[in-house]
């Protein structure tokens, strides 16, 4: 287990499946992301909108990264307490979407997962491989002992992707998103070093 004043994840590995390849973002790879980023889908599924309406009326085709978007990714590589991944898909060699292990609690060996795939990466389970990537990656060379999500209700096809990769639901944040008038659920889950690794 590798645990240095750095931060557990100084060094940004390339994990590579037989679907996805995760890897550190590259200079190019911000213009992709704007366009995923803007997705009404992801939008949706990730909470960064409050109804349908907000969602359709972003045109992600012609979603142009800003500088603060720039800034993100350019520094994700400088980030040593947390560890963003792109998504390849191994097929097309396109950029799918983001991997991403962060709010690292060092003391109490956990961290939190999220995970976005944009429309050329859905339904094919590249979500799937890249979180047991991500999460088996994780365990085998930290000291991390619990990584925990939250999903919302809208969106089963996560909370399946995430049981599929061993997580398990642990509670439920109750109308924990306002959204088209109402609220909305999240959903936590979590695995553990104990389950994954077998003891």
């Amino acid at each position: 287990m590798m645990e240095t004043d750095a931060g557990w994840f100084a060094e940004k590995p390339t994990l590579v499946g037989s679907a996805v390849v995760l890897r550190p973002f590259l200079d190019g790879d911000v213009d992709t992301m704007a366009r995923i980023l803007a997705d009404p889908e992801v939008l949706r599924l990730t909470g960064s909108v409050h109804g349908d309406t907000e969602a359709a009326a972003t045109d992600a085709a012609s979603a142009v990264p800003d500088e603060q978007l720039r800034e993100w990714y350019a520094t994700r590589d400088d980030q040593p307490d947390r560890l963003d991944l792109a998504i390849v898909d191994q097929k097309t060699s396109m950029l799918v979407g983001e991997a991403a292990i962060n709010e690292v609690d060092t003391s109490n060996r956990s961290a939190n997962f999220r995970i976005l795939i944009g429309p050329e990466g859905r339904n094919r389970g590249l979500g799937t491989e890249a979180t047991r990537l991500i999460v088996d990656y994780c365990f085998r060379t930290t000291a991390l002992n619990r990584i925990e999500l939250c999903v919302y209700a809208f969106n089963p096809r996560a909370q399946r992707t995430y049981e599929k990769a061993g997580f398990s639901v642990e509670g439920v944040q109750r109308e924990a998103l306002r959204y088209d008038g109402g609220y909305v659920d999240a959903i936590v889950m979590s695995r553990l070093r104990s389950e994954h690794l077998g003891g």
